[in-house]
């Protein structure tokens, strides 16, 4: 247990960060095991509260992948991936938006809510927020959306009315049909129209590793640094996603992105109030 000297320390060193951020937005990805495990996902949301207690802006992005299995399973649904991406057909999408815009969506703002902070859940339908168009792949993934355009309109409102909005990653498109999207380009779409100071997306790993050994962790990279270590197959699976979403959001303005451990507590105010972070920060250059 920390003395209450040692208490005092921890709050001196996150001062300097606490002016520097005071006023600016951060977008948060929220996903995997720091959504699933409860006590994680308590710690989280807390931290999300302090952070805009101390005069931050924060905006959650959040997944449900687990969730929408489950769900098919009951309906006995099998559910199907193309190279990452789910395949989403009209009886699938139909679960989709009910499980991400409504039983996700809606239990992360009520937890929110609940620890005592001011949470407004959104989806890309509400105001028009996320117009999108149907992913041009090679394969036929059904109703998956890939982000046209961002209309912020409605997080400037709810934010400086002191919520915290939660988006869930559901697209708009040009016919008004619902597509699914991936939520880390959500993340990064939103945080680039946003103009927001940082991204950072909580994910089941440490960071971007650069070989096999827990030494090999980057702590720091830049944009210019990325395509190569997907060519070289460093970065490779899963993680493709989340740094193609670094790339957009510093692209559209964003000035720095952090790809940070979600299953450790208090992971989000060790990256943000310290000077050491925990994760792989992605900075434009």
């Amino acid at each position: 247990m920390l003395s209450a000297l040692e208490k005092a320390a921890v709050l001196t060193e996150a001062l300097p960060y606490i002016q520097s951020f005071a006023g600016k937005t951060v977008v948060i990805k929220y996903g995997g095991h720091a959504m699933v495990n409860p006590q994680l996902e308590e710690l989280v949301l807390k931290d999300v509260i302090l952070m805009k207690l101390v005069g931050m802006n924060p905006v959650i992005v959040h997944g449900g992948g687990p969730v929408i299995d489950e769900w098919l399973k009951k309906i006995n649904v099998e559910a199907k991936f193309i190279d990452g991406l789910r395949v989403t057909d009209e009886a699938t999408m139909e679960v989709v938006e009910m499980v991400l815009a409504g039983k996700v969506n809606k239990g992360i703002v009520s937890l929110i809510n609940k620890f005592g902070g001011k949470a407004v859940g959104l989806c890309g339908k509400d105001g028009s927020l996320i117009v999108a168009e149907k992913k041009k792949s090679s394969a036929d993934l059904g109703l998956v959306g890939e982000v046209v355009r961002i209309n912020p309109q409605i997080i400037h409102t709810l934010t400086r009315e002191g919520y915290i909005p939660v988006v869930a990653p559901i697209g708009v498109g040009p016919e008004g049909e619902t597509l699914n999207i991936n939520a880390d380009n959500v993340a990064g779409a939103l945080g680039g129209a946003l103009q927001a100071h940082k991204l950072v997306l909580l994910t089941d790993v440490e960071g971007i590793y650069l070989g096999n050994g827990p030494d090999s962790l980057a702590s720091r990279l830049t944009g210019q640094e990325i395509p190569g270590l997907i060519e070289e197959g460093i970065i490779k699976g899963g993680m493709i996603p989340k740094v193609e979403s670094c790339l957009a959001a510093l692209a559209k303005g964003v000035e720095n992105v952090h790809i940070v451990d979600g299953r450790k507590p208090h992971s989000l105010l060790l990256e943000i109030f310290t000077k050491e972070g925990i994760g792989t920060m992605v900075v434009k250059g």
